[in-house]
C-alpha cells in the first residue's frame, strides 16, 4: 500500500536526521532576539513531545519554569514572531497560544490557554494537500489588542504529521516565551487546558496525510481568538 511505503520511508530517514528544528527566539520590532533570551529552553535536546496527556505538552520537557529567562515587554496589538534554528522539514500544522499568568518567570502553564494564530495545511477536497509551514524559519502574528495587560506565557507548536497515521506518532515541536503585555483592553477569551484539550485520536492528530489525500483537515484545539 502506498501509505505504508510512505511511512516506511519516513522511518528510514529518521537516523539521517541529526537535528530537529526548535523555536529558539522571539522576533520583536522586526529583529530576531538571541536564542533563549525570552524563550524557555527544554532539556530534551531537540526531540518532540508525542504524549498529549503529559504536562510537557504545555511548554516542552524541562520548561515548566522560566527562571533565568527574560520577559519581553510588548504592546497589545503589536505584531511579533518566533524564529527557528533551522527550517521546518516535516509536514504539519502550526498553532500559537497565550496564557495569562501572575508571573511569567515562575508560571508552569497550568493556567488556561487561548489560541491567537494558526497556519494549517491547505486542502482542496482530496486532489492535493499543501503545507505552508514546510521550509519556514519564522512566523509572525499579532498580539490581540483587546486582551488585558499583564504577564503571559506565549506558546508555539508545530505538529509534525508525517508519521501520524499511527496512534501517538504525531510529533509536537514546541516552545514557550515570556511576555509582559502593556496597553491592553478588558476582553477575557475562552480558555482551554493543556494537557486536556488534545486527544491522541483527534482527527487533526491521528491522520493519514498520504493516501488517500485528505479532503479536508480539522485543526486541533479551539478556534483562533480574534479580539
Amino acid at each position: 500500500m502506498k501509505v505504508l511505503s510512505c511511512v516506511a520511508a519516513a522511518f528510514t530517514l529518521l537516523p539521517l536526521v541529526t537535528a530537529h528544528y526548535r523555536f529558539t527566539s522571539l522576533i520583536l520590532d522586526g529583529k530576531t532576539t538571541p536564542d533563549w533570551q525570552y524563550v524557555r529552553p527544554s532539556n530534551n535536546t531537540n526531540y518532540p513531545i508525542e504524549d498529549v496527556t503529559s504536562i510537557n505538552i504545555r511548554c516542552n520537557a524541562g520548561a515548566a519554569s522560566g527562571v533565568g529567562i527574560q520577559t519581553a515587554t510588548v504592546t497589545a496589538g503589536d505584531t511579533i514572531g518566533f524564529a527557528l534554528d533551522i527550517p521546518i522539514f516535516h509536514k504539519g500544522t502550526l498553532n500559537v497560544y497565550m496564557s495569562k499568568v501572575q508571573n511569567a518567570t515562575t508560571a508552569d502553564g497550568s493556567t488556561g490557554w487561548f489560541k491567537i494564530h494558526h497556519v494549517p495545511p491547505v486542502t482542496d477536497g482530496g486532489t492535493s494537500i499543501t503545507w505552508p509551514t514546510l521550509g519556514a524559519t519564522r512566523f509572525y502574528f499579532p498580539i490581540p489588542a483587546s486582551i488585558a495587560s499583564g504577564q503571559y506565557l506565549l506558546r508555539i507548536e508545530h505538529i509534525a504529521l508525517h508519521l501520524a497515521v499511527q496512534l501517538k506518532a504525531a510529533q509536537f515541536f514546541l516552545s514557550c516565551a515570556q511576555l509582559n503585555v502593556l496597553g491592553g483592553g478588558k476582553t477575557t477569551p475562552s480558555l482551554v487546558n493543556f494537557p486536556g484539550e488534545y486527544k491522541a485520536t483527534d482527527p487533526g492528530i491521528l491522520i493519514n496525510i498520504y493516501d488517500p489525500v485528505p479532503a479536508s483537515y480539522t485543526e486541533p484545539g479551539p478556534a483562533v481568538f480574534t479580539g
